[in-house]
């Protein structure tokens, strides 16, 4: 896989033997928060440093000293962390630039490598990982369904549709093109009415999920709803993927109608198909 322009390798020259002490490193950890320190940053009268993030936590009292911390600014370390070089944190994904100290941290903000978080959303499921990763957790751990193929046909029952709760009903995973999709199917409650929603996320990043398209379709008694979108890359969360109605919506009394108007059990069932745009 070759690096996207955040890892352009004209941006960040490849020099495998630039190593950094791990001393140095430490002494930009900030002994709060153990993150690493950026400008400003501050320091007692003793030379104790901390971030500019914790300052304020720790009510200009020195951590380390209790000595009061005024506002000296430590130049000499953020002179020294300028001069430094160092690898992305997601080396072991597959990353392989170096980066000046100072713009580490934007990078990694949107290294094309790092790992994404599981898509699952019946649970504060907090594993990340590579697709491949996912795919294989989601089977094994998850207990997932999954499926080959560019086209759907679910039917979801829930025998008592007056009871919502904030719980994803179903997530299903597609594997067609070569890609992965999750396929989302959940009641939750938008003001004082429940209302269902059906999705697709893209198992990749947003610029790869742009070429894709789908659909999604549900009816009966007559009446029928559409709704065509393209697939949300599972950068986005699940639930901002939802609040933001990014979806098929069905309200309750018309998904009672598509169920055959008996109001005693929801049966929904939702067709659809993925394509690559050309």
């Amino acid at each position: 896989m070759d690096c996207d322009a955040v890892n352009d390798p004209t941006q960040a020259a490849i020099k495998p033997n630039v190593t950094v002490s791990s001393s140095v490193r430490e002494l930009l950890e900030c002994p709060v928060c153990l993150n690493a320190m950026y400008p400003p940053i501050h320091q007692c009268s003793n030379g104790h440093t901390l971030c500019s993030g914790c300052k304020p936590r720790v009510h200009n009292r020195c951590p380390t000293c209790r000595h009061e911390l005024g506002n000296i600014r430590c130049l000499a370390l953020e002179k020294v962390a300028a001069s430094l070089e160092l690898p992305c944190k997601y080396q072991s994904f597959g990353c392989i630039g170096i980066y000046p100290y100072y713009s580490k941290l934007k990078h990694e903000s949107q290294c094309s490598y790092r790992p994404y978080s599981c898509p699952y959303a019946g649970s504060e499921c907090t594993v990340i990982g590579d697709i491949p990763y996912l795919v294989a957790h989601l089977k094994d751990d998850h207990k997932v369904d999954m499926h080959n193929g560019s086209t759907f046909n679910h039917r979801y029952v829930k025998s008592n549709p007056h009871e919502v709760e904030n719980a994803t009903w179903m997530l299903t995973v597609f594997s067609c093109f070569g890609q992965y999709f999750c396929l989302h199917f959940e009641a939750f409650q938008l003001g004082i009415s429940p209302v269902y929603i059906a999705f697709l996320r893209f198992m990749g990043d947003d610029n790869e999920a742009k070429n894709y398209s789908y659909s999604l379709e549900v009816g009966g008694n007559g009446r029928k709803m559409i709704w065509q979108g393209v697939p949300r890359s599972i950068r986005d969360s699940h639930r901002k993927v939802r609040d933001s109605f990014d979806g098929l919506i069905i309200q309750r009394n018309m998904a009672l109608f598509f169920s055959g108007g008996d109001r005693k059990e929801l049966k929904l069932r939702v067709t659809g198909r993925i394509w690559k745009e050309q």
